[in-house]
């Protein structure tokens, strides 16, 4: 069965981004990048990937899931940034329609509990923490990007919400010059 991975950068004080959404303080450069392209190449945005010569055939996912305002990051010169995945945006808003990217209101863990038993590769969960606290029931793996920075306030890994207490055991850890160490866990 497919796995659900929560992929994501995370500061010291556990924020996927600032106050504001502002994301512009994590390192895109460093000896870390080179981690990220050769286990999750299928992370980069497409025509990122394309421009850097990087081949997303060998990642480990076919689709990602991400809520309406991950989604806008990209926004208006992007609009399918993922084109190499099949794409879900969860929205309660009308969106105009994107080749590659399925817009929907529906609730997300009914939609991955549809998609787990599919054939294909993992399911990647991208973001926010509000869609992250919807399916942390349904969350198989967590790979945390943790960045030595402090945003002090702003969107956090898991929204105050309401699920389960639910334990899980670390499976690895990688840690780079750059200080960006890489952290896997899976559901005990």
């Amino acid at each position: 069965m497919r796995e659900l991975v929560y992929y994501v950068a995370v500061s010291l004080d556990g924020y996927i981004a600032g106050p504001d959404g502002q994301f512009d303080a994590f390192l895109v450069e460093g000896d870390h990048m080179t981690g990220i392209n050769e286990r999750f190449p299928d992370t980069i945005p497409t025509d990122y990937a394309s421009a850097l010569g990087i081949d997303q055939s060998s990642g480990g996912f076919d689709t990602v899931l991400m809520g309406a305002n991950t989604y806008a990051v990209g926004l208006p010169e992007a609009p399918s940034p993922y084109r190499h995945l099949d794409q879900y945006v969860f929205t309660h808003h009308p969106m105009q329609p994107v080749d590659g990217v399925t817009f929907t209101d529906r609730d997300p863990v009914g939609l991955v509990r549809e998609l787990k038993p599919r054939e294909g590769r993992d399911i990647w969960l991208c973001g926010g923490g509000s869609l992250a606290t919807q399916l942390a029931a349904e969350i198989d793996r967590l790979v945390l990007k943790r960045q030595p920075l402090l945003f002090g306030n702003g969107i956090p890994l898991f929204a105050p919400g309401s699920y389960a207490p639910g334990r899980f055991e670390r499976v690895g850890s990688r840690e780079f010059e750059t200080g960006v160490t890489f952290t896997e866990y899976v559901r005990a």
